[in-house]
């Protein structure tokens, strides 16, 4: 396992390659974290220069992220991603979606939000990899409990690589964390 001395974008061209790499090695989809489309260019980029052929998946934030009606992708960026082959997943997350709506209504944590509370132990971009990855297994655009290449970051960017065979969000416990390629090491 690789281990950053800083989070965030920074990392995003490394983590790019140690997820092409590995996916290209193992012959594995990748699922991918991306607002923007920033992440998965770069991944794209890695792509073409290791001429990995393999599916890649990204999932955005949902529409009213940000502001209502409003979705971090434009439109031409998905018009451009989705010529280039990538599924493009926009969902509910799979970790927090209705059951933050209650929480800050309500107050109080529920049990989604502890669950990804503890996947954050192992960093941001762990819980991220694991919740993106239930939602492009719940969407079909990656097939459950197979394992897949996915990539995550902490807040911005890519720093987290790993190896994962999801479930589905209803079955969220049948996941299993294989392995992490890469992520940020202790963060002060």
């Amino acid at each position: 396992m690789i281990m950053f001395e800083k989070k965030g974008p920074v990392n995003t061209d490394e983590t790019a390659r140690i997820a092409v790499e590995t996916a290209k090695a193992r012959s594995l989809p990748i699922v991918a974290a991306s607002n923007t489309g920033s992440v998965i260019r770069a991944l794209l980029e890695e792509a073409d220069k290791q001429e990995y052929t393999g599916t890649i998946v990204m999932v955005t934030h949902v529409y009213g992220m940000k502001e209502a009606n409003f979705n971090e992708l434009s439109d031409e960026e998905r018009e451009y991603l989705s010529s280039r082959g990538v599924k493009i997943v926009t969902a509910a997350h799979a970790l927090s979606g209705a059951e933050r709506g209650i929480s800050s209504v309500y107050k109080g944590i529920y049990p989604v939000e502890i669950v990804a509370q503890t996947l954050r132990m192992f960093g941001a971009g762990v819980k991220v990899c694991v919740e993106c990855a239930l939602m492009a297994a719940d969407s079909g655009s990656i097939r459950a409990y197979e394992p897949v290449v996915c990539v995550g970051g902490s807040g911005s960017g890519a720093d987290t690589a790993c190896i994962l065979l999801p479930g589905y969000t209803a079955k969220l416990f049948e996941t299993k964390i294989s392995e992490i390629l890469c992520k940020p090491g202790l963060i002060q």
